[in-house]
């Protein structure tokens, strides 16, 4: 079982890695931000329920920004998006990479946590910094790959992605993560 779980949970966290990919393309760098957070909280709480954890919205909230927000990086990234030409198009690239290491890193440490017998209640921010860091060097490298197969991936079973994509997204504002006028707007991002 647990073996089935740590599986089920590689595959919700690689989806999330995608979406948060996808959000880092957003031209505004505020609703960028919050799409992510969005993407990031959503793959908590699935797997919360993988792990049979009972998620807390607001703890998940409060444990992503204290791994993530920190991330100089990520902010550095998103100011190079007001260069003018350039910068929409650098800056989507590099924070879409940020955007995707930064959620299979809190991926990781929350799937780490939970397969150890871990939940909400004695998450410890401080001793899982170091862990967030590490994984978020690896995530660096996992969205580089990631990048390159959607590139190479044939167009018809990019449109199923793209099925799903939308499938997801709905399912992100049938459960309230998501406004309609962000749903819409990364609606339009996966058509194009």
């Amino acid at each position: 079982m647990e073996n089935n779980s740590s599986s089920h949970a590689d595959t919700i966290i690689r989806n999330h890695m995608l979406w948060s990919m996808g959000a880092g393309f957003i031209p505004v760098p505020i609703a960028d931000f919050f799409a992510v957070s969005a993407v990031q909280l959503d793959m908590i709480r699935q797997l919360c329920n993988v792990y049979n954890i009972d998620f807390k919205q607001t703890q998940g909230k409060a444990v992503i920004t204290a791994l993530t927000g920190s991330s100089l990086a990520r902010l550095g990234a998103r100011a190079v998006k007001f260069i003018p030409g350039v910068g929409s198009l650098l800056g989507g690239v590099t924070l879409a990479a940020l955007s995707g290491a930064s959620t299979y890193a809190l991926g990781e440490v929350f799937k780490q946590h939970f397969e150890t017998g871990g939940t909400f209640l004695d998450f410890d921010v401080e001793r899982l910094k170091k862990f967030y860091n590490e994984k978020f060097e690896k995530g660096k490298e996992v969205a580089e790959e990631l990048r390159k197969k959607q590139q190479e991936t044939p167009p018809s079973s990019q449109n199923n992605d793209v099925i799903d994509q939308l499938r997801q997204l709905a399912k992100l504002k049938e459960d309230g993560i998501i406004t309609e006028d962000e749903f819409n707007d990364m609606k339009k991002k996966i058509l194009q």
